[in-house]
């Protein structure tokens, strides 16, 4: 018995000795991470399927938050030429999925992080006073992404590799990198790198100009078209990719 009771367990009941939990290792806070994001939904070697692909995209609802925002501002824009409604309303499009969600108790991850992006493009706009601000940290992103997977080639760790690593059961050293070792594994997983390499530079040698000469319509429409469907078609090869080198084991098709 302990000398004096916890106020929160006046009864004594709790084991003054009960173990506490140890926090994830970064590494495994990292797999969590990946497993969670878009890409981490479709498992290397498993067999590619539509209803998959749109889990994998954020789902049915996940698509209208994704591309509604954007659909708003070029329609909009379109028809009255104006930057506040224009910015104003797509930022309104995204607070109600964050309400219905609110309502139906679900996740608040992804509207939050879309209402965000939204919210600091139209902030830009209106500090600007340039519709075209409205893209720039969507420029600004896919620049990012750019530099992180040509810096993974360059130090031969290419990041397709890296997050099928730790998407698959873990090896001996819990790093799940035997693909490293593997000269046929590192060319395919080397490839599926860099064809992202090719999506965020098209997007870029696209969009630029387009913000530099303030194409608005043609800009926002260019951006529509080059992401949540360029990004979806690039997923299903990447999986079809890796699945040529990557087999599920038996008991994990059983699980």
């Amino acid at each position: 018995m302990p000398d004096r009771l916890d106020p929160a367990d006046p009864e004594g009941v709790a084991s003054t000795d009960a173990p506490v939990p140890e926090p994830l290792s970064l590494n495994a806070q990292l797999r969590d991470a990946v497993r969670n994001a878009g890409i981490g939904q479709v498992a290397p070697g498993e067999a590619p399927s539509g209803r998959a692909l749109v889990t994998a995209v954020g789902g049915v609802r996940g698509l209208a938050e994704s591309v509604l925002p954007g659909f708003a501002f070029l329609v909009v824009y379109a028809i009255t030429k104006e930057l506040v409604p224009s910015v104003v309303i797509p930022v309104l499009v995204g607070l109600v999925f964050v309400v219905l969600r609110l309502v139906q108790r679900q996740s608040l991850a992804m509207s939050f992080a879309g209402i965000l992006g939204v919210a600091i493009s139209a902030g830009l706009a209106l500090i600007t006073g340039k519709a075209e601000s409205n893209f720039i940290p969507g420029i600004v992103i896919n620049l990012v992404c750019l530099v992180v997977l040509l810096v993974t080639l360059v130090i031969r760790r290419p990041l397709i590799g890296l997050i099928v690593g730790l998407l698959l059961p873990q090896d001996e050293d819990g790093t799940g990198t035997d693909w490293r070792a593997d000269p046929g594994k590192r060319r395919v997983l080397t490839v599926a790198t860099w064809l992202w390499v090719g999506l965020f530079a098209l997007r870029l040698v696209i969009e630029i100009p387009l913000y530099l000469t303030a194409q608005v319509e043609l800009l926002a429409g260019i951006k529509l078209i080059t992401g949540v469907p360029l990004y979806a078609a690039l997923l299903w090869v990447t999986w079809l990719l890796t699945r040529t080198v990557f087999k599920r084991e038996p008991d994990q098709a059983a699980v």
